[in-house]
């Protein structure tokens, strides 16, 4: 989708001044601030829109930039992976622009905000890392969906004090360098103009608050390290390599963060007869000369059981037959695939002079001398009708 105009989004011309700039920006922006549109995407998307052209626009530089050029010209700091369109958050908006909102939302801008301050009150999140793990799962499991109960060693909650880090769970006070805000800005002169960065408090690594008295079970830390049994339930049709997310369920984040998740790797363990092909199943079948000749039952292996097919007289090698629903199911989709069975004709290796002496006999029969069709169909054209 096309970028819109950054004049046209904040409703001025292209000759407007810096007030009218400011102005119709403090408009937009209180317009769909978060505080008057909760849970509102589009109400979001629009706020943040309007960041992205004020940052622009403001600057006598981006400024000109942007009206010789126009979005090409703001390369990828703009409304890519670096613009407020992109990557930043609602937390950097406040932290560049907080001031601009005044007294409209309690003194900056933002619930949370320090009143007078013109910036957002805001401890970072900490959050614990992921897990991996392998379960191995067999073709029958896959068929019907399983569920697996696994042992996982992480970090959990430290129940001492309830994964605050702090002794009795309550023993905090503001941190001095940040008063709480959780964020520190710089300001620094460079040949481009002075430069202002916004970055976590060094001091309580961004949560705006310090422990007094650690925890003397966890240290400080929040968490510790232990065991949890977790339920897993793998549905039917999963696929070697397929990845499960369970949200929540991996390290516990240092005082009191937000959980990690646990990311399940499936792997899909060999059958000993069958050959997995998507949702179908293969299996190769071999039959003796005189079985092909006359025609015989057999019986196949499927992951519910046995099954019996009639081999018709005259069968060719390379026939294969389909056994429908006898596949595995999709994750996606509904519907079982089906099991193909490959035909091969078994020839001896090893005969006796009898065998011999029989052979050359019905060799000389014009019943036995190869005479295909020209309508039967090669190799390829089979599997082409099979798979379709």
């Amino acid at each position: 989708m096309a970028k819109r105009d950054y004049y046209e989004i904040l409703g001025v011309s292209r000759d407007a001044k810096p007030e009218e700039i400011k102005k119709a920006y403090r408009k937009k922006a209180l317009q769909y601030h978060p505080d008057k549109n909760p849970d509102d995407k589009e109400a979001e998307a629009r706020f943040k829109e309007a960041a992205e052209a004020y940052e622009v626009l403001r600057d006598p530089q981006k400024k000109a930039r942007y009206d010789q050029y126009g979005h090409a010209g703001m390369g990828n700091n703009f409304g890519g992976a670096g613009g407020f369109g992109g990557g930043m958050s609602m937390e950097d908006i406040f932290s560049q622009f907080g001031d601009i909102f005044g007294e409209a939302f309690g003194g900056g801008g933002f619930s949370g905000f320090g009143a007078g301050t013109g910036r957002r009150t805001s401890r970072r999140a900490n959050r614990g890392t992921n897990l991996r793990i392998k379960v191995k799962l067999t073709l029958e499991e896959v068929l019907k969906g399983t569920n697996k109960r696994v042992k996982v060693s992480k970090n959990v909650s430290c129940s001492s004090c309830n994964g605050t880090g702090a002794k009795g769970g309550s023993a905090f006070s503001t941190c001095s360098t940040c008063n709480g805000a959780g964020r520190v800005t710089r300001v620094a002169n460079t040949f481009l103009g002075q430069m202002q960065t916004t970055a976590a408090c060094p001091s309580c690594s961004g949560e705006g608050q310090t422990i007094e008295e650690k925890c003397s079970s966890c240290y400080g830390n929040g968490i510790i390290k232990d065991h949890e049994t977790i339920s897993l339930n793998i549905p039917a049709g999963v696929e070697d390599g397929m990845q499960l997310s369970l949200s929540g369920k991996g390290n516990a984040a240092p005082r009191g963060g937000i959980p990690g998740d646990l990311i399940v790797m499936v792997e899909v363990k060999p059958h000993e007869q069958l050959i997995r092909d998507g949702q179908n199943l293969l299996y190769d079948h071999h039959i003796s000369f005189p079985q092909a000749t006359l025609g015989t039952t057999i019986e196949v292996p499927t992951l519910e059981g046995r099954a019996r097919i009639k081999i018709e007289p005259g069968t060719q090698p390379g026939k294969v037959l389909r056994l429908k629903n006898k596949g595995l199911p999709s994750v996606n989709a509904y519907g079982r695939g089906d099991l193909l069975v490959n035909i091969n004709i078994w020839t001896p290796q090893k005969l006796s002079a009898e065998e011999k002496e029989t052979l050359k006999k019905l060799d000389e029969s014009d019943n036995f001398k190869p005479n295909p069709k020209k309508t039967d169909k090669n190799f390829f054209e089979k599997m082409k009708d099979v798979f379709n």
